[in-house]
């Protein structure tokens, strides 16, 4: 429902970002999701020669993602897969003088914790060099090589012991915070993060900021003597999202100064965006939110502020476009900056001044890395292609990792073009359309609308497994970045602060009559659905408009009013809408898809994850049960053990063949009774 965690006047700007499929190619298929690989976290090595990188595969036989650690040479002449282990590798670092690749890892430990793993170059096994009970979340190596900031879990005194085999009852479950709920984590107690101090020499762990506060994103200065972090302090940290950054000599029993004052968000963790130092060590450049009232809905800016102390400064605060993940390099500062249906890689000189695109073009970048020298490599997807590594040496980046280049050589792709149209109220909406991949012009096709979650988030030109699966169905496929999405500036995202379903809805709905006047969409045989505020904006669209045959509603909510206190949003929802008892009208308004389920009379397929305690399955169940006593068809899929996303494998799988199940059944009966021979 939140970030999930991160988007012409008269006609379309349609861009095919396909070249013609030759004739030996295949459609894709529903194995094919298992065969492409997730390539993550590129790492240069500081001489420049290798870059690590993660690649995620589907473990069917265990029935589970798994990430291994590879290492490709810079002229791609060469690529090694360096771990081959049941459990998954993450995190990869390299060691300043680039003898050691770091990673985390929980195998070969007890009880399940990741912990540090040093690989020396030379050859030899992987060393786990930690044994914090907690587990270690993050670490940073020390530019001078000698040490290593962990930020490390406190341990669960009640945990059971791993090697008893005496079966205890848990003790129960006492909570006293604000926000006591987050997805994954479960129910949150007084347990806290904190930064260790590990020497690589004696491989021993001292704790450098002890307290009753969560540090996390650690940095250190150039010159290895202090750590930056990040940390949300004052009275009670649960009731709001200030998050500061703070700075600490790196010695055990020193004292953290606080190092932002701003009101809001300054480098707030969900962007996974870490302090980055100047060379000379003067100055630190980080992320900086909005105004705090705004939670998601606000821009985040790169700002820079010296290590001092003082005011900080934007460093291109006409840009209302979001940004992330800043590097120093010289006297530039690269970034991430997200765009409409676009990110880029992007700097601007440290004083400020013209932001210029270093990789633009209608792709999504994911991730970079650079090195002192000035190589650079970024990951980035299109359309066509999931994400990969490139050397970024000449004019054109340079794919080096090629973990799914083979595959998609055979593959026969419907072709992804963006479009423009205009919603109810004349505002320019835009967003892409999926075409079979046998497309012939004049026909028209069964349509699938999908939505988006966030709700401040935004469809990329990026590489959708989903819409590829659709329109090999022989479905065209409407994607639309409503009013609330990112990517066009704060003005647009906040358009639907505390009216949901109303605008958005509106955007949608636009862009199905667009699809449906361009002679593409089969106005009889229309479909709708998506997942977190996908889902929920799904519940709003076919509670005002019966067109749609067929919907599937992936962990929505309806009725507001049962998120308040059993999911992780308190804070949000007290800010967008205040309380229930002191804003009553406002939480009855925006569950109208509830308490007005008698409107809907589409065929509506609900799925959630039992553990989901983002958008928690009482919400599905509430929406199934309504639609059950009103003889409306439909059907609720909870998957096992599973949270808001979604990720055993098969269910992965499972939930794709319930989609084109459910979406032949209403739009292709033809497909559906076939399929059921």
């Amino acid at each position: 429902m939140k970030k999930l965690l991160m988007l012409t006047l008269a006609c379309s700007l349609a861009i095919s970002t396909l070249a013609a499929p030759s004739q030996d190619k295949r459609f894709v298929t529903l194995d094919d999701l298992a065969l492409i690989k997730e390539v993550g976290s590129p790492q240069i090595s500081p001489d420049g020669n290798w870059v690590a990188y993660t690649v995620t595969t589907h473990d069917t036989k265990e029935d589970k993602k798994n990430s291994d650690l590879w290492m490709t040479a810079w002229d791609g002449s060469r690529s090694i897969q360096l771990t081959h282990n049941k459990e998954s590798e993450s995190a990869p670092r390299w060691s300043p003088d680039g003898r050691y690749l770091a990673f985390l890892s929980s195998r070969a430990v007890e009880n399940e914790t990741d912990q540090l793993w040093l690989m020396n170059r030379a050859g030899g096994e992987a060393e786990r060099v930690t044994d914090m009970k907690g587990g270690v979340t993050d670490y940073a190596f020390s530019p001078d090589g000698k040490r290593i900031a962990l930020v490390v879990k406190d341990p669960d005194p009640d945990a059971p012991d791993e090697k008893s085999k005496e079966k205890k009852t848990p003790k129960p479950i006492v909570i006293d915070r604000f926000q006591f709920k987050l997805d994954e984590e479960g129910y949150l107690g007084k347990l806290r993060q904190h930064i260790y101090l590990f020497d690589i020499a004696t491989r021993k762990a001292e704790i450098l900021t002890p307290g009753n506060f969560d540090e996390m994103l650690p940095a250190w200065s150039p010159d290895s003597s202090k750590i930056a972090f990040v940390s949300k302090r004052g009275a009670d940290p649960d009731r709001h999202d200030n998050y500061d950054i703070f700075l600490i000599e790196a010695r055990a029993g020193a004292e953290a100064r606080q190092l932002t004052t701003y009101t809001g968000a300054d480098c707030d963790p969900t962007w996974e965006s870490y302090p980055a130092w100047s060379a000379d060590g003067k100055q630190i450049a980080y992320i900086r939110g909005g105004d705090p009232k705004l939670i998601y809905y606000a821009v985040y800016q790169l700002a820079v502020i010296s290590v001092d102390g003082g005011a900080s400064r934007l460093i291109a605060p006409s840009l209302d476009r979001n940004m992330t993940k800043p590097r120093w390099s010289g006297e530039w500062i690269y970034f991430l900056l997200e765009d409409d249906r676009v990110v880029h890689l992007a700097r601007v000189p440290s004083s400020g001044g013209q932001v210029e695109r270093a990789l633009a073009g209608r792709r999504e970048v994911s991730n970079f890395d650079l090195t002192a020298s000035g190589k650079m490599v970024a990951l980035f997807a299109s359309p066509h292609a999931p994400a990969e590594v490139y050397a970024m040496d000449a004019k054109e980046p340079r794919v080096i990792s090629n973990q799914n280049t083979e595959l998609m050589s055979k593959l026969k792709l419907g072709a992804v073009e963006e479009i423009s149209f205009k919603s109810k109220d004349g505002t320019l909406i835009h967003g892409f359309v999926v075409k079979p991949p046998d497309y012939q012009p004049g026909k028209k096709y069964p349509t699938i609308l999908r939505i988006h979650g966030g709700p401040v988030w935004q469809f990329y030109n990026n590489f959708m497994f989903d819409w590829q699966m659709f329109a090999a169905r022989g479905y065209a496929v409407v994607a639309a970045d409503p009013r609330g999405s990112s990517g066009r500036g704060e003005a647009f995202a906040k358009a639907i602060y505390a009216d949901w379903g109303n605008k958005d809805a509106e955007d949608v709905l636009a862009a199905v009559d667009y699809v449906t006047a361009q002679g593409v969409a089969d106005a009889e045989r229309l479909g709708v659905g998506g997942w977190s505020y996908g889902g929920i904006l799904t519940n709003y669209v076919i509670a005002r408009d019966r067109r749609f045959k067929a919907a599937v509603s992936g962990s929505g909510i309806s009725n507001v009013l049962a998120g308040y206190g059993t999911d992780m949003y308190i804070r949000e929802y007290e800010a967008e809408l205040g309380t229930p008892w002191g804003n009553t009208d406002l939480w009855l308004k925006l569950s109208h898809p509830f308490l007005r389920a008698d409107r809907i009379k589409t065929p509506t397929l609900f799925m959630c994850g039992e553990k989901d305690f983002n958008v928690p399955l009482i919400n599905s169940e509430q929406m199934y049960q309504a639609l059950r006593s009103l003889a409306v068809d439909t059907q609720l899929v909870i998957y096992p053990g599973e949270y808001h996303e979604i990720s055993k494998p098969s269910y992965l799988r499972d939930r794709l063949e319930r989609y084109l199940a459910w979406y032949d059944k209403y739009l292709k009966p033809e497909q559906a009774a076939k399929s059921a021979q």
